[in-house]
């Protein structure tokens, strides 16, 4: 049977207790200690269904979350993006039994509307016995990483991760003495999931800045194309101690490739396409496919099918189903699950080609338009409102608006502090172009292409 996460990290403690466990900016801890403070506070936690957590980069986070699925306690993944109309439905449908989060994280949950309790890992320490998880017990209850409209719950169970865990000791070379840099915040499951992944190779977990940990030696990168782009335009380096850098999210362009292979002359680029339906997918390495559309070659165990041009996987990794009032519902069928990507397959090479939907991905996240739209048609005065994605060298890319006005609207100042009042930030346009009107196909469909062309021109001739 495969080891659980927490079973691995058990065993890394034993084998080498005094080796470093996690390093942040306020301190470190070793593989003892590291697993002590786990087994305190899983002893807390034993008996409950399940915990939210709001993670930050700390390594309270870190223990919090490994407590909970050493005894089996399902953590609700809260984020900093929610709004507080979105914390109240996750926290009503999840109906933890805690709210946990670091001293520095509690005026940031008030902020976001939740008054109760807020306990901590060091409160919730118990000298007493925490029970064992077992591989069919939830893991986790994530949020899907669009930051506007309604909160999809998805739910992962030990199993699945387990075999995650396995796909990643045979593809990424991580092992003890290695410092693995996870500059993210722990919020964002690549990040939380490139820790415990650490942890479970008895390496070091570096939750430093990421040029902090650079300097120090680090070995390893988990990255998205946006830190990379910040540690280009540092200056600094090189830093030929680096021997992988593990990235996903939005697609990682070779432009962007080759200049962080400067930088890390002697790392391995490996850059990889899933979901939190699907886990991992497929993955690339070095440059990547000069194909722009190129996802790489399928994980092990991953089976595509292409389905009126849409991408089903299947594999022994996927999610259980999204949480709702009436239950987890909407999970793979018959073992396979899309998440609405198009592509098709070229030999064992995915290829992809955008989403069904309009949504973008900006930094890792993903922004739904149509919640842009309204936000700003919500605005008297505004008559109609279209937003899509444009190139941003270092988000990938980014939505921008256009609007249509009549004579009552307000000012552009008006509108941007209604938007920053009602939409999270990585929704807010980087741009508001004004038109006329808004371009239409013959059919009365809004004109995409053209509307590309006309925030190309506007970017233009702002740089200019």
């Amino acid at each position: 049977m495969t080891e659980l996460l927490a079973e691995r990290i058990a065993r890394r403690a034993a084998e080498h207790p005094d080796a470093t466990a996690v390093i942040s900016t306020r301190e470190r801890v070793d593989y003892r200690e590291f697993w002590s403070r786990v087994t305190r506070t899983a002893a807390g936690l034993s008996g409950m269904n399940r915990v939210a957590a709001l993670p930050t980069s700390d390594i309270d986070s870190v223990v919090t979350v490994t407590a909970a699925m050493h005894t089996g306690v399902s953590i609700v993944l809260l984020h900093r993006h929610l709004m507080p109309e979105q914390l109240t439905r996750v926290l009503a449908l999840a109906t933890p039994a805690a709210i946990v989060a670091s001293p520095q994280q509690h005026r940031r949950l008030r902020k976001m509307g939740y008054d109760g309790p807020i306990q901590t890992a060091t409160t919730l320490e118990s000298d007493g016995s925490a029970a064992q998880a077992l591989p069919g017990t939830e893991l986790l209850v994530g949020i899907t990483s669009g930051t506007t409209g309604e909160p999809k719950l998805f739910v992962r169970n030990q199993q699945s991760w387990s075999t995650t865990l396995d796909r990643s000791d045979t593809t990424f070379d991580i092992g003890p003495r290695d410092l693995v840099s996870t500059p993210g915040v722990l919020d964002h499951t690549h990040f939380l999931y490139g820790a415990l992944h650490t942890l479970t190779r008895g390496a070091t977990v570096d939750l430093r800045p990421v040029l902090e940990s650079l300097e120090d030696g680090a070995t390893h990168l988990y990255s998205v194309p946006t830190i990379a782009w910040d540690i280009v335009r540092s200056g600094t380096g090189p830093f030929p101690d680096v021997r992988e850098v593990l990235s996903s999210a939005a697609r990682w362009q070779r432009t962007g490739r080759q200049s962080l292979q400067e930088v890390l002359p002697n790392a391995s680029l490996v850059h990889f396409y899933g979901a939190s339906e699907l886990s991992f997918v497929s993955f690339d390495r070095g440059l990547g496919n000069p194909n722009e559309n190129s996802a790489g070659q399928l994980f092990d165990g991953v089976d595509i099918d292409i389905r009126d041009g849409l991408v089903f996987a299947r594999s022994n990794m996927l999610f259980d189903g999204y949480l709702t009032e009436h239950g987890i519902a909407d999970g793979p069928v018959d073992g396979w699950m899309s998440v609405g990507d198009r592509g098709q397959m070229l030999g064992n090479e995915l290829h992809l080609f955008g989403r069904e939907s309009e949504m973008l991905i900006r930094a890792g996240l993903n922004v739904e338009p149509a919640a842009i739209e309204s936000a700003l048609t919500a605005i008297p005065g505004i008559t109609e409102a279209a937003c899509m994605a444009v190139p941003d060298h270092r988000m990938g890319e980014a939505p921008a608006a256009a609007i249509v006005v009549d004579e009552t609207a307000p000012s552009t100042d008006q509108i941007w502090r209604h938007l920053r009042a009602t939409l999270p930030s990585p929704s807010i346009p980087i741009q508001i172009l004004t038109l006329p009107s808004l371009p239409r196909t013959p059919r009365g469909k809004l004109d995409r292409e053209a509307l590309a062309a006309a925030f190309s021109s506007f970017i233009r001739e702002a740089a200019d």
